[in-house]
């Protein structure tokens, strides 16, 4: 099993835009975004917009080839790279949509790089648009969550990720006010990594009593990727150390014992010739 997880969101920290409003700019329904927009919940609001696409004869194609031109930072492929091979679990939580990330991880040629992907999900339907439900269903139930959107709130995927591992150490990776949540649900020995600047950041800032992980805050992908490298230096050598220190009180033990045992056996007796 991996000794390191690393938790990345997707909008504004794998890539530098949010998707969501990416997709709609690109394909020119901005304003009519912006009209519905104090209407509904976002992510109801989404699943209203592919629908509002598809009946402008903009197609599933159309909206991936949109993905495929996203914003990224040329640094940030490598840092998920380097992180795989070093045998860190990556895993993604966003309250984007399947389509929209796995679309782009395809095109980035790191979707085998992450175990799984935490978000809302969405199928192409027979009609060939897309739809996009909520993670979580708010319309049967609450998730009881007030700091969270109603469709989805990642302090309950990370609870199951820490209940799913016992001595791993956790980085989180995000930018927006959706990842202070979970991010207060790290433990002392873990890592989050907030993006300057930006909303989760800023509410480390204003409330660092809630925050037990350890804080590192990057701007960009190339300090993401010298920051992400370098807390997994730090957690595989502290690893090690601490490996080899049960290793040399093991032997310590094992000769202990084994003079003990020595020690405890009957003299031998001289055999009469």
């Amino acid at each position: 099993m991996a000794e390191i997880v690393v938790v990345f969101d997707f909008d504004k920290t794998i890539i530098d835009v949010d998707s969501d409003n990416w997709v709609v700019d690109e394909l020119g329904a901005t304003d009519l975004f912006n009209q519905l927009l104090p209407t509904m919940p976002w992510n109801s609001l989404m699943d209203r917009m592919m629908k509002e696409l598809h009946s402008q004869g903009k197609t599933i194609d159309d909206i991936a080839e949109v993905l495929k031109r996203v914003p990224i930072h040329p640094r940030v492929v490598p840092a998920i790279k380097s992180a795989h091979a070093l045998g860190c679990d990556l895993k993604i939580v966003s309250d984007a949509n399947l389509f929209f990330i796995e679309t782009i991880l395809k095109h980035l040629g790191v979707m085998d790089c992450f175990s799984e992907i935490n978000t809302n999900p969405s199928f192409v339907d027979e009609e060939g648009r897309l739809r996009i439900f909520p993670h979580h269903d708010f319309t049967s139930s609450s998730h009881g969550c007030s700091l969270c959107p109603p469709n989805m709130c990642k302090s309950m995927v990370i609870k199951r990720i820490q209940a799913s591992i016992s001595t791993e150490k956790l980085i989180y990776l995000g930018d927006g006010s959706g990842d202070f949540c979970p991010s207060s649900k790290l433990g002392a020995g873990d890592y989050v990594m907030p993006r300057k600047n930006f909303p989760l950041w800023d509410l480390i800032c204003r409330n660092p009593n809630l925050i037990k992980a350890e804080v590192h805050e990057w701007s960009d992908g190339e300090e993401l990727e010298h920051g992400l490298l370098h807390l997994i230096k730090k957690i595989s050598e502290e690893n090690n150390a601490n490996n080899n220190s049960a290793a040399t009180q093991l032997i310590s033990v094992d000769c202990k014992f084994e003079t003990m045992a020595a020690q405890a056996l009957p003299q031998a007796l001289p055999v009469p010739h």
